[in-house]
């Protein structure tokens, strides 16, 4: 097998392995129960009767314990490794999911949920950082899109139990989401020990030797030798193609943070705080009809590798903030017409899944490896904070207030997206990681 770094049949033959199999899994799994776990404080609210402040604390809820995981999660994820780290959050899952079971009091609802929340948001920040440093480079972009859109299967999955519990007693619906929670948890926890340390992490760590046997136990050194040379030879490719657009430090945290805020807050108060506050009855119908829809829609990720990462965060946030205007001007025919309804909804949320998927790629692929589970943890900590605000600004506004001010959301992100489409790197259409995060400058 050819090692040379500019072989014409490097790329070919890069190939996919059990490892890859076992790490997209762990992966996608990951992916789902962050959502899962995320949407859940919506369905939560119906579980005891409360105040309407309560009831506002609980939909923060979730965002709140998800950055505090995020910014734990983050900086130890540089610190102690990628695997170490999912081992902790694992952990966590596994004590929250058979706490929420037996949950029947607000104050239990909250504190397991919290520790849930936490392992979640830590969870999914860690995957954002070790997917681009571990799967193929042929299938980096495609592997991140797919195992992205499993956020969405948990959100389906989710508003499944939910409907199909919804006229249940209140513990039988608590204990089937908490089982379902186990089982995902137990396969996932067989596909973990599956799966190696990022090597890249290792290496610039300084752990080379530790590198060298993850290699040989998961790879084999002919076959990581053969991903190396397929990534020097996508680097060199772009490097020899001429001047390109170097993005800095600077805008790649307006663009990050700015896209990230308005991915969380312009999906979130359409999903999670529209029912609640004013459908309560369509609740989990509402989340099930936006996560599948973005579920269905999630699998133009099978062409990421090839398509332009800038286009395709465009495309989203542009979508997003046209169709946010249309139901913000059609709000008077929408309330009393549900089907019409449906259709401007399901319509938001495919361009929202493009705007979705693509920024979360983005913003764990344009950092440097030593510091990108800190720097991602950075984006989502600010921009998921900021949509925790949103739920208050917005939580005494009328119903046309409340879309008006979603428009403006997703003006915000649209802003990052065309900084980004001028002035950013293309990551996209086959660009290594190292093209991606600026190491090869």
């Amino acid at each position: 097998m050819s090692q040379n770094a500019g072989s014409g049949t490097a790329l070919a033959e890069e190939h996919w392995t059990s490892t890859d199999s076992w790490s997209f899994w762990s992966f996608g799994l990951g992916m789902l129960l962050e959502n899962y776990i995320f949407s859940m404080a919506s369905i939560a609210t119906g579980w005891v009767q409360m105040p309407k402040y309560l009831e506002s604390l609980l939909l923060a809820w979730s965002p709140i314990w998800l950055i505090i995981g995020i910014g734990v999660a983050g900086p130890l994820a540089d610190l102690v490794g990628r695997k170490n780290t999912f081992y902790t959050t694992m952990a966590m899952y596994g004590i929250g999911a058979i706490g929420i079971v037996f949950s029947n009091t607000y104050v239990l609802i909250l504190v397991f949920l919290a520790i849930l929340l936490f392992a979640a948001g830590g969870e999914m920040n860690t995957i954002m950082a070790a997917s681009h440093e571990m799967m193929p480079h042929k299938h980096r972009s495609k592997t991140m899109m797919l195992e992205l859109n499993f956020i969405n299967l948990g959100g389906v999955i989710l508003g499944i139990v939910s409907l199909f519990t919804a006229y249940q007693h209140h513990g039988f619906q608590r204990g089937m989401i908490g089982i379902t929670l186990l089982v995902v948890l137990i396969i996932m926890l067989v596909a973990r020990r599956r799966t190696p340390e990022s090597i890249p992490w290792l290496e610039r760590r300084g752990m080379h030797d530790r590198a060298r046997a993850e290699i040989e136990k998961y790879y084999g050194a002919a076959e990581y030798e053969a991903r190396r040379a397929a990534a020097r030879q996508a680097t060199e490719k772009t490097v020899e193609s001429g001047p390109r657009r170097k993005a800095g430090i600077p805008l790649k945290l307006f663009v990050t943070i700015t896209t990230a805020f308005a991915g969380a807050a312009g999906f979130g108060l359409m999903t999670y705080v529209l029912g609640p506050h004013y459908f309560p009855n369509l609740n989990a119908a509402i989340i099930l009809v936006a996560t599948g829809t973005g579920f269905v829609s999630g699998f133009f990720g099978f062409w990421a590798d090839r398509w332009s990462r800038k286009f395709l965060l465009f495309l989203g946030y542009g979508g997003s903030l046209v169709l946010t205007v249309v139901i913000w001007l059609t709000t008077s025919g929408w309330t009393k017409d549900l089907a019409l309804f449906w259709i401007l909804f399901v319509l938001l949320n495919v361009f929202v899944n493009i705007a979705y998927l693509t920024e979360d790629t983005l913003k764990g692929e344009v950092w440097p490896t030593k510091n990108r589970g800190s720097y991602t943890a950075l984006v989502r900590f600010v921009s998921i904070g900021l949509y925790i605000a949103t739920i208050y600004i917005t939580q005494n506004f009328g119903l046309n207030a409340y879309t008006l001010f979603n428009c403006l959301v997703w003006a915000v992100g649209f802003a990052g997206a065309l900084a980004w489409y001028i002035g950013g790197t293309e990551t996209g259409r086959g660009a290594s990681l190292d093209i991606a995060s600026g190491e090869a400058e």
